[in-house]
């Protein structure tokens, strides 16, 4: 007997669109549900732990036949332990993950919920699904929220943060425990389901959530062991990352970088700084703001001679010191105080400018940290050299199977589908998305337009109706608090600041109350969903916030990228609620003033407004939409020069970390052949190969090839900046760093060979 399911109204729109092959598979789901719901949560662990069995090692095609049976027993877990049972249209976006593309899916849709479905049916193939989030908080909070549906089908469930692991486990909580009621509280609530464990258990889970520099850290600790007992990852099959296009777009600009103390730092950047103190822009070194770029002019290189005390600052012997000079320049007029980095005891901490987070642990390559430090007059860290090094994008590419998930991805499809291969799929909403976001507001003046937010937040506050303001900088987001405290409105005020950001979670999931008003740099609490009443709220909370118009917000200038723009929209209106967004934006805006239309300069001069008053027009927005697409083509083809170099370090990566991974995991029979195969050439008679050679021969083969292999990163970076510098000579960069690298890498390999023998031997003698 088939037993249907009223397929959601929002399947009349589909027609045309990619995702209606899907229709079929969600009526074959509803149609198994009638059966499911009879089996009772024993029968229901078993089946799935007989799914297990089937599906251990299976190919995708397999996945496909019962992806429907999986699906549905999902759906019917989750509706049991968790009192929430997938829409129809998180069906298809489970589908959409499953077929390795980006979900785009409006914020407070369920993508939480909805990337269950996708990960349970990967994770039966035995070889760990791994679930990617923006921070630790998320991480814990999904792990033990979703853990509940794959514990109740048999499944394991882990997260890991920077210093600590954990399995999900229950097995220890009392009866009245074992619900959690909704996920804002989950991970607060729901710690003690959390069983500290070691990083291997946690990856020899089904399922392990955690942030993606902890996955990317890991790998490269696995690459840098010195035992077998150390290594922690397992495999790299299947990935689904949350906020996928601030992981694998805005964060990838950086690459993951483990360092080891070099010499101390010298008195250099000291120096450099002390000379730019002394220069001018536009005198001594003139600045692209457009493409973030700078040029030394005459002047400044006339002005670093005379300081330095040199004739010629190009002389070859000098060309460290131009790299300097640049270097302390770019820290001058590029970087930030409180918008790209922070100070916090006594070190230059960095700000990712797309989340407005703090980035601990990270530091800018190149002397560009240092560069800062001596700027700013902190203590100036060591100098140090890679140990290990990959891009986002080469993590994630060694997945077999990924996907991703985002409320903002499509504006960023070429680039999913160019360098990830992942296409991106609109996924429908449940209920219409009835916001209104209006024309863009445009002032003449920074003051006058914060006079005017205020002025707004004011009247809104008023009246109970929630605002949410969202600031592009720590600076800024201060200082709208500054003009709110005068105005004499009550707020809360999230930012990368440490005693704000660990209470973002418990922040953002009560801004949705009435009167409240919260101010917040671009994190705005990414993957939290803002409920009209706050959480948790009562119905008649509720439906009064829904009264007074839903939450409202502000964005208080355009960014440069689209997608924080609309990220920050979608904090509003979710699950067709009533909602409102409004951006201000001034001439003296960054964005304005580099790239504004002239026409709208000079409409505003001859309009002659009072500073807080603006004009609303539909040129505005477009003006501004048409600078943001150019800056983020800028980005991209930033992106993809990164990637380029990083590709052929890639190859050579593999190479060096699979041999690696050879010798490291060798033993007895099979650690013999490896050794011997290095020295073969030697003729050593077996009787001076004693069980101790071969170990300490192993330790010794690691130790040389790292050390080898630090120093050719070294060598490859320096490589990269020499080649930049032949663009001007109209030699093709990538080129010479393909050639000149290859070279490099076949003499790397030369040199770990003839030190290893050389030391083996001395081994023998001894």
């Amino acid at each position: 007997m088939i037993y249907a399911i009223n397929i959601d109204m929002s399947f009349l729109n589909l027609l045309g669109s990619p995702i209606k092959k899907y229709q079929k598979t969600v009526k074959i789901i509803n149609g198994l549900e009638a059966d499911i719901s009879k089996l009772t949560d024993t029968e229901l662990k078993d089946k799935s732990l007989e799914l297990k069995g089937i599906l251990k090692d299976a190919d995708k095609s397999k996945l496909d036949e019962y992806l429907p049976q999986a699906f549905a027993m999902v759906r019917e877990v989750a509706h049991r332990t968790l009192g929430q049972r997938h829409y129809d249209v998180q069906l298809i976006g489970g589908m959409v993950l499953h077929d390795n593309n980006v979900a785009e899916m409006k914020t407070g849709e369920g993508k939480t919920q909805m990337a269950t479905l996708p990960t349970y049916l990967n994770a039966l193939v035995g070889r760990g699904a791994h679930v990617v989030t923006v921070n630790d908080y998320l991480s814990g909070r999904d792990a033990v929220w979703m853990g509940q549906i794959y514990y109740a089908l048999g499944l394991s469930t882990s997260v890991i943060m920077q210093d600590h692991s954990f399995i999900y486990d229950p097995s220890h909580i009392s009866p009245e425990q074992d619900k959690i009621e909704d996920e804002t509280g989950s991970f607060k609530v729901g710690h003690e389901f959390l069983r500290p464990c070691t990083r291997k258990e946690a990856y020899d889970a089904d399922i392990t959530y955690g942030t993606n520099s902890v996955f990317g850290f890991d790998y490269l600790f696995d690459n840098i062991a010195n035992s077998k007992e150390e290594l922690r990852q397992r495999d790299h099959y299947f990935a689904i990352i949350d906020e996928a296009d601030s992981i694998l777009i805005d964060e990838s600009r950086s690459p993951l970088i483990i360092s080891q103390p070099a010499e101390e730092s010298d008195d250099v950047y000291k120096t450099f700084a002390s000379i730019v103190r002394n220069m001018r822009r536009d005198e001594h070194y003139t600045y692209d703001e457009k493409f973030k770029t700078i040029s030394i002019t005459d002047e400044g290189i006339n002005l670093a001679e005379k300081k330095l005390n040199i004739q010629n600052l190009y002389d070859n012997e000098n060309i460290k010191l131009i790299h300097h000079l640049e270097t302390a320049i770019k820290a001058a007029a590029i970087y930030h105080k409180d918008v790209d980095y922070l100070i916090k005891n006594n070190e230059v901490i960095i700000v990712d400018t797309s989340t407005g987070r703090m980035q601990p642990g990270r530091r800018w390559s190149d002397g560009i940290h240092q560069a800062i430090e001596a700027k700013e007059g902190v203590k100036i860290q060591r100098e140090s050299k890679t140990a290990a090094s990959i891009t986002y994008q080469n993590l994630f590419r060694l997945y077999k199977r990924l996907s991703g998930m985002t409320g903002t991805g499509f504006t960023s499809r070429e680039e999913f589908v160019k360098v990830y291969g992942l296409d991106v799929v609109e996924v429908p909403t449940h209920k219409p998305v009835i916001r209104k976001d209006e024309n863009d507001l445009i002032f003449m003046t920074e003051l006058g337009k914060f006079k005017a937010i205020a002025k707004k937040i004011k009247e809104l506050n008023l009246k109970g109706q929630p605002v949410l303001v969202g600031t592009i900088s720590i600076e800024r987001n201060e200082l709208l608090s500054q003009y709110l405290k005068v105005a004499g409105v009550k707020h809360n005020l999230l930012n990368a600041k440490p005693e704000l950001a660990e209470r973002e979670g418990e922040i953002i999931a009560q801004a949705g109350r009435k009167g409240a008003v919260t101010i917040a740099t671009n994190m705005a609490g990414r993957g939290v969903d803002i409920k009209l009443g706050g959480t948790p709220c009562t119905l008649e909370e509720n439906a009064e916030v829904k009264a007074l118009g839903g939450l409202y917000v502000i964005g208080t200038e355009r960014h440069d990228s689209r997608r924080v723009d609309n990220q920050l929209r979608g904090r509003s209106g979710r699950q067709g609620d009533a909602g409102q967004t409004q951006f201000y934006v001034s001439l003296e805006d960054e964005l304005m003033r580099v790239f504004a239309n002239n026409t709208i300069k000079s409409l505003m001069a001859r309009m002659k407004l009072p500073e807080d008053e603006a004009i609303q027009h539909k040129l505005v927005s477009r003006s501004l939409e048409s600078a943001q697409k150019k800056i983020e083509g800028f980005h991209f083809d930033s992106r993809k020069r990164v990637l380029e170099f990083d590709d052929v370090l890639n190859q050579q990566r593999q190479s060096i970390y699979t041999k690696r991974r050879s010798v490291l995991t060798a033993e007895g029979d099979e650690l013999k052949h490896v050794i011997d195969d290095f020295i073969m050439e030697q003729n050593i008679p077996d009787e001076k190969k004693t069980e101790d050679f071969y170990k300490i021969a192993k330790q010794l083969w690691l130790q040389v090839n790292d050390y080898y292999w630090m120093n050719h990163l070294d060598n490859m970076g320096h490589l990269q900046t020499s080649v930049n510098f032949r663009a001007v000579g109209q030699h093709d960069p990538i080129v010479e760093y393909k050639r000149e690298g290859l070279m490099a890498f076949r003499e790397l390999n030369e040199k770990i060979k003839s030190d290893f023998i050389q030391n083996a031997l001395r081994l023998i003698i001894k």
